[in-house]
């Protein structure tokens, strides 16, 4: 209900108080991935915050997260994510204390999101580095990554042939969903067994699917 001596909220009003709100959720908690997101509204009003850390957002890379540390430990030196858009999940791995990890390098294709994860990150310093790059053009042997992590498997038309320029052994963690109603998926998967046949990996330490409102998200995690 709203009080009659309340005026209309502008998309401004919206914007200062979301801020407010973010920088309160960081004192509280003392996140450094929630001071980032705060910096992220203050520094980046156009950047679509509030999607890439929307409940369903969350709960996937939660998932991801725990899956990992449960079936494929918790010691990294270097690990690459692809379509890593604003660093939401290399800011929850790197924020993770059950974690060591030396350095996250989160690669997108968009020119657009590198400054925004920059933001959102700044506070892991010269762990994080965000990279605009095509995830067909990477040289994945220069990168030496102990893991590979992608998250958006459904946007990939042939999820094998990118696999194919990963080096032999390379660990991964993969998602890809059934959510075939949305446009920009071009390669959705109808179960996990599907999945698993896609990505021909030599070996699954993990395979698992997360039911959601709208969809089912599938996991796998294991060795190219």
């Amino acid at each position: 209900m709203t009080h009659a001596s309340h005026s209309p909220r502008t998309s401004d009003d919206w914007h200062e108080n979301g801020y407010d709100l973010a920088r309160g959720l960081a004192a509280y908690s003392g996140s450094t991935l929630v001071a980032g997101i705060a910096k992220v509204i203050a520094k980046h009003p156009e950047a679509d915050i509030a999607n890439a850390f929307n409940h369903k957002q969350v709960l996937c890379k939660l998932w991801a997260r725990d899956e990992l540390l449960k079936s494929a430990g918790s010691d990294y030196g270097r690990i690459a994510v692809l379509g890593g858009w604003y660093g939401i999940l290399p800011a929850m791995l790197l924020e993770d204390r059950r974690f060591t990890i030396a350095a996250i390098d989160s690669f997108d294709i968009d020119p657009a999101v590198e400054q925004v994860a920059l933001t959102l990150n700044a506070g892991f310093s010269e762990r994080f580095r965000a990279v605009t790059a095509d995830m067909y053009q990477i040289d994945y042997r220069g990168l030496d990554a102990d893991l590979v992590i992608n998250t958006s498997c459904e946007h990939i038309a042939d999820l094998g042939a990118w696999l194919g320029l990963l080096p032999s052994g390379t660990r991964v963690l993969l998602q890809s969903n059934d959510y075939f109603s949305e446009p920009t998926h071009i390669n959705c998967v109808s179960s996990l067994e599907e999945f698993q046949a896609k990505a021909g990996l030599s070996r699954v330490d993990f395979a698992g699917a997360l039911p959601m409102k709208k969809y089912t998200r599938f996991m796998l995690i294991g060795t190219v």
